[in-house]
């Protein structure tokens, strides 16, 4: 093994392949070898003719200048399942680069040199040979017509879900780098042909680089072993799925391999219709605050810009304290921080209820402090577990976490408006204004028309029934006084009594 090279694993797929195989391996350039450390992997799928025989041939043949592993499936894996093995492998044996080739002979062999070059060069993670690059070659290469139509409606709908540009995603011509393999739950993908749709939707939330090449089309008297109905039902679905997680309605552990960003914190929503916004229109200016539970500070910056002094409190130490006047630290799955003396006009409970173990301890503690506090008023939000979409997906058996949105995998409990306001008047709160937020829709569709267009029917709904269409809840509640304030309270007002009482008589004296 020269390891001045990079290394590069070209791994061919046969299955029933006894006739090609070998005029596959001998149209692989050798000159590949002045600039990689080449190997060949074979794996028959489990064939039944002749195509494991021809492969440990090939091997054995003097006049290829190639090292050549021959390996056999005993049991079929499927197409998706033989790329699983072969990848494994060259993972394992600390390739490079991986090439998939079709041992049937479809996709051109020459085109190596010229498909890996951009990898070796850095400029992509992942290079695909495009029949559909240049309009019509696909036709003059004997491409059936229907297959070709069937191509490009099918390329067009995906590109659409998946905010991609591919001329093709049907192609299986195609070269990796290993490290891009590396970051992707490629084990996870189904067995059969929508493999290479799954790994593509992998691609491009793991943020991965696709740069697409054109080849020639070549069709020849191969048996397609491609149910064409089925394999479109497939992709389709495969790529909806994957759309409907980037909407937090599914998921799937195949598609959760997005890099990790800001640590996990939810990301800002002031400048669009949201909680954020709505309480930065509800907090009055030049107020005292305090924020529990107040991430990353954006709604805490904002409020200083109104002219409010800010006091945040949050688990978590950094930079994002600097956004405050002044910062508590503190588990609020311990319990309320004790904050002797401070007064403030609002407190504010920005999705922090649902990840609480505990959220009726907290309600109460959180009355009470309301109540030391000046009687400040509450703001609270949390997603809402009644919204359309949960209620479709209950109805068809699904209720799965994600990252992000109603079912975060780190959500706790869940709430309806009955269920919040159900425990914050049995806590001792008064709700004073209750409101259904809106589909944070830029996250979804862009600032687009179609985002506008979706926010603008969405609000609309939310006014005709927002437990239903509301994403999420917000309530302004005002805590009622404690028994010890009450208690407080009546001691005062006795004393103040007797000495108004005291002072009447002795004038009457």
């Amino acid at each position: 093994m020269n390891k001045s090279k990079p290394r590069l694993l070209i791994f061919i797929v046969a299955y029933f392949a006894e006739r090609t195989i070998q005029k596959v391996v001998r149209r692989i350039p050798a000159e590949l070898l002045d600039t990689y450390d080449v190997e060949i992997l074979i794996i028959d799928d489990g064939s039944n003719d002749a195509t494991f025989v021809e492969g440990v041939g090939i091997g054995r043949d003097l006049e290829i200048p190639f090292k050549v592993t021959v390996l056999y499936n005993p049991v079929n894996q499927g197409y998706g399942g033989n790329q699983k093995i072969g990848f494994h492998y060259g993972i394992e044996n600390e390739f490079d680069f991986i090439a998939l080739l079709h041992g049937d002979g479809q996709y051109a062999p020459e085109m190596l040199g010229i498909l890996i070059a951009p990898l070796r060069l850095g400029e992509t993670d992942a290079v695909f040979g495009s029949r559909m690059f240049v309009p019509g070659d696909a036709l003059k290469g004997g491409m059936p017509f229907y297959k070709y139509v069937g191509n490009r409606i099918l390329t067009a709908v995906q590109n659409r879900l998946l905010g991609t540009k591919l001329s093709e995603f049907h192609s299986g011509y195609r070269i990796y780098t290993v490290a891009a393999l590396k970051a992707l739950p490629f084990d996870r993908n189904s067995n059969v042909f929508q493999f290479d749709t799954e790994i593509i939707i992998q691609l491009v939330i793991a943020g991965k680089r696709i740069a697409e090449i054109p080849i020639p089309t070549y069709y020849g008297d191969e048996i397609c072993r491609v149910d064409g109905l089925k394999y479109a039902f497939d992709v389709i679905k495969a790529s909806l799925q994957a759309w409907f997680q980037k909407l937090n309605l599914f998921y799937d552990r195949r598609f959760d391999c997005a890099p990790a960003q800001d640590g996990g914190r939810y990301p800002s929503k002031l400048d669009f219709e949201s909680t954020h916004s709505r309480v930065i229109e509800l907090v009055r200016g030049g107020t005292r605050v305090l924020d529990l539970g107040s991430g990353m500070g954006a709604v805490g910056a904002a409020l200083k810009q109104k002219g409010c002094t800010v006091v945040g409190c949050d688990i978590e130490r950094g930079a994002h304290t600097k956004a405050f006047d002044s910062f508590f630290f503190a588990d609020l799955n311990n319990g309320v921080p004790e904050m002797a003396g401070e007064r403030f006009d609002y407190i504010l409970v920005l999705d922090v209820i649902e990840h609480l173990a505990a959220p009726e301890d907290f309600l109460d503690q959180l009355r009470a402090l309301a109540a030391r506090a000046g009687n400040a008023q509450v703001i609270l939000t949390t997603a809402n577990i009644g919204f359309v979409l949960m209620r479709m997906s209950l109805l068809f058996g699904r209720f799965e976490y994600g990252k992000r949105g109603i079912l975060d995998i780190t959500h706790t409990r869940l709430f309806t408006f009955n269920t919040l306001r159900r425990a914050m008047r049995a806590a001792g709160f008064e709700i004073e204004r209750s409101e259904g937020i809106v589909v944070p829709m830029p996250f979804i569709f862009g600032r687009s028309v179609l985002s506008r267009i979706a926010l603008a029917v969405n609000r609309a709904l939310v006014r005709l029934r927002p437990t239903l269409f509301g994403f999420q809840i917000l309530f302004v509640a005002k805590a009622r006084p404690t028994l010890a304030t009450l208690l407080e309270t009546a001691t005062g007002s006795a004393d103040r009594k007797i000495i108004e009482i005291e002072g009447r008589l002795r004038k009457s004296a």
